[in-house]
C-alpha cells in the first residue's frame, strides 16, 4: 500500500521540475493528483507522464478567477483535499540598480500572492488532517547577489508557514515548508542565455553545495512526499532543508 493510498492531492506548477517530480511522486504512492500549469500543451505532456492518477487544470496562480476554477475541480470530485504542494512560482536575476516595477511585481505576484491566496482558495476543501506544503528556498537567507526580489519573496513564504500552522492546529492540518538548495530545474537554466551559459550557471551553484553538484527534482519530491505523509505526523511550522549542507555547513 502506497504512502498517499486514497488520498487526494494538488500541486500547483505541476508540469517541470519540482512540482512534476513530486506530482508523479505522489501518484506512485496512491494519490489522485490535481497538477496546474499555464501552459495547456505542457499541462497535458505533464498528465500523460503521471499517468491515470493525474488531472490537469490550466490555471496562473496569480489569477484569482483561476484559481477558482482549481477549487471547482476538486470539489467536484467530491473527495476534498488531503494534499497541498503550493509548488508554483519563479524569478528571475535582477541586480538592486536594475529592479524595476514589472520585475517586482511578477516575482511577488506569482511567489507570495500565489501561495496566499492557492492556500485561502483551498481551505474550504482542505480535509481536517491535511499537509500542506509551501516552496520556500535558501536563497532567502544566503544573500545570492543579484536575487534580493527573489529571495525576499522566499522569506514571506517561511514566514507564512509558520503563521498559518498556528491558525490551522485546530483543524489538524499541518503547514511545512520544503527549501530546496540549488535544484537542476528548467526554472533554473532557463535563467541562462545560452546552453553555455547555463553550463557556466550550474557549475557555480554546483561549487556553492557541499556535495558538490546541484540537486535533482526527485530528491526534493522525496523530502515533499514525507511531509506529505503521516510519516511526518508531528511535524507543523517546521522548515526542511534538502540542499547538500549548503545551509548547513
Amino acid at each position: 500500500m502506497g504512502q498517499l493510498n486514497g488520498k487526494t492531492a494538488l500541486v500547483t506548477g505541476g508540469t517541470t521540475g519540482i512540482g512534476l517530480a513530486a506530482a508523479q511522486r505522489f501518484a506512485a504512492e496512491g494519490a489522485h493528483v490535481f497538477i496546474t500549469g499555464r501552459r495547456q500543451a505542457q499541462l497535458d505532456e505533464a498528465v500523460a507522464a503521471i499517468g491515470p492518477g493525474a488531472t490537469g487544470i490550466r490555471s496562473d496562480v496569480s489569477n484569482l478567477n483561476d484559481l477558482d476554477l482549481v477549487v471547482e475541480a476538486i470539489t467536484a470530485r467530491g473527495a476534498g483535499l488531503d494534499v497541498l504542494f503550493a509548488n508554483a512560482g519563479g524569478g528571475e536575476f535582477a541586480p538592486l540598480g536594475d529592479i524595476s516595477l514589472a520585475h517586482y511585481t511578477d516575482t511577488f505576484d506569482r511567489n507570495v500572492r500565489g501561495t496566499v491566496f492557492t492556500v485561502q482558495k483551498a481551505l474550504p476543501v482542505l480535509n481536517d488532517g491535511a499537509s500542506v506544503i509551501l516552496a520556500g528556498s535558501t536563497a532567502a537567507s544566503n544573500g545570492t547577489p543579484a536575487f534580493s526580489v527573489y529571495a525576499a519573496s522566499k522569506a514571506a513564504i517561511r514566514s507564512f508557514g509558520r503563521t498559518w500552522a498556528a491558525e490551522l492546529t485546530s483543524r489538524k492540518i499541518r503547514v511545512n515548508t520544503v527549501i530546496p538548495g540549488p535544484t537542476e530545474t528548467p526554472g533554473i537554466t532557463g535563467l541562462a542565455n545560452s546552453p553555455e551559459e547555463a553550463a557556466g550557471l550550474i557549475q557555480m551553484l554546483a561549487s556553492t553545495v557541499p556535495m558538490g553538484r546541484m540537486g535533482q527534482p526527485a530528491e526534493i519530491a522525496n523530502a515533499v512526499l514525507f511531509l506529505a505523509s503521516d510519516q511526518s505526523s508531528f511535524m507543523t511550522g517546521g522548515e526542511l532543508y534538502v540542499d547538500g549542507g549548503a545551509e548547513q555547513i
